[in-house]
Formats: structure tokens, sequence, C-alpha cells
């Protein structure tokens, strides 16, 4: 085996023997920040396709209906963000222009 070769699986074990002992770890899930509707109405879907906008229309949602969207966590695609509705528990992407009201209850 050559001395480069033999550097290159030494290497490459010792990072592997590194990442084992260090444990792998995964990003902790980032719970919705407490907001709520400001909008008189707002539709909610079940998706956002980039290419064809919101899909699959789940209800509307009213001023003031407490929903969750963590600014800087969770996504925002062309002004549709990703929101928690608190009262069924599922998520959904609303209009980011009708959250509001963040830390309010």
């Amino acid at each position: 085996m050559s001395t480069t070769l033999r550097a290159g699986v030494t290497l490459s074990l010792t990072a592997a023997f590194a990442l084992m002992a260090a444990g792998i770890s995964q990003a902790e899930p980032t719970v919705p920040e407490h907001a709520v509707i400001v909008c008189d109405s707002a539709s909610f879907y079940a998706n956002y396709d980039s290419s064809s906008g919101p899909a699959g229309l789940k209800r509307t949602l009213f001023r003031g209906d407490k929903v969750g969207h963590t600014r800087g966590a969770h996504p925002v695609y062309n002004g549709w963000a990703a929101t928690f509705d608190f009262g069924p528990n599922d998520w959904g992407f609303v209009r980011q222009e009708c959250l509001g009201g963040f830390g309010s209850w």
C-alpha cells in the first residue's frame, strides 16, 4: 500500500472514530412561536408547490385564530409561511402578512 493511500485511509478512519465518539446529533425541532391571524380571513393550505403555489385548501382561518410560526426557523415560500394551527393541531401554509401578534398569548 502506498504511503499516500495509507495516509488517506488513516485519516478517514480517524474521522469516522471521532464522529462515533462525539455521537451524531440532529437538529432539535423548533416549537412554533405563538401568533394570531391578523387578516379578516386567511386561506390555510395543506402544501406549497414552488411551481404552482399553494395546494390543498384545508380551511379558512379568521382574525384572532391562534397559530404558530417561528420567524427565521420555519420556511416562507413566496410569501406563504409554514404555520401551525393550534385549533386542530396541524401544519399548513398561510400568507405571511396575515401573521401577527407574536408572543401575544
